[in-house]
């Protein structure tokens, strides 16, 4: 494993390149959860310094990562080299999340490729960086993004989306606040 002090432009590049990343986060309490989400599709990950990067949070059956972000706001982002060279990219720091609605959301967006469904994005200070050689870590080809989540949001619409959050994406799975929800 090697530290450094910040995202290089080696760094990036590779980062830029995976199809794929993966977010974990978990509450303060030692019975609570701790949440691994696969993230991916195009567009939806920039690098803003060399210590600051963002992603577009899509909407999804649950919403732990911004829970935990609430609480505590520890993040940890994954990259794995599926093709060439092996590397395992991790990048530790603290998150917060810009909702759907508020002015610096709409100050960020346009970072991201224009996907239904977008509930907010989620900011990290990066404070560690590291890699390390990943060669455990299969080869894989990427044959493109899912579309699922695309169509499923767009067949629901604004409104239909707004509700479905609502619904499921108020609290964690161990009953943290997430999503501001409106009073019902």
């Amino acid at each position: 494993m090697k530290l450094h002090d910040g995202i290089d432009q080696r760094l990036r590049s590779f980062i830029e390149t995976q199809h794929v990343f993966f977010v974990a986060t978990a509450p303060l309490a030692a019975d609570g959860h701790v949440n691994v989400s696969p993230k991916g599709m195009a567009g939806t990950f920039a690098v803003l310094d060399e210590h600051r990067v963002a992603y577009l949070d899509l909407t999804g059956s649950g919403a732990e990562t911004v829970a935990h972000l609430r609480e505590n706001g520890r993040v940890t982002v994954m990259f794995c080299a599926f093709q060439g060279p092996p590397n395992v990219v991790r990048l530790h720091g603290t998150g917060r999340y810009l909702a759907l609605g508020q002015s610096e959301f709409d100050e960020h967006r346009s970072l991201f490729a224009d996907h239904p469904g977008a509930r907010g994005i989620v900011v990290v200070d990066v404070e560690r960086v590291s890699d390390s050689c990943g060669y455990a870590v299969p080869l894989m080809t990427h044959d493109g993004d899912r579309d699922l989540l695309t169509r499923w949001a767009a067949n629901r619409g604004e409104e239909r989306l707004a509700s479905y959050r609502t619904t499921k994406n108020g609290a964690s799975i161990d009953g943290l606040p997430a999503l501001d929800v409106p009073a019902q």
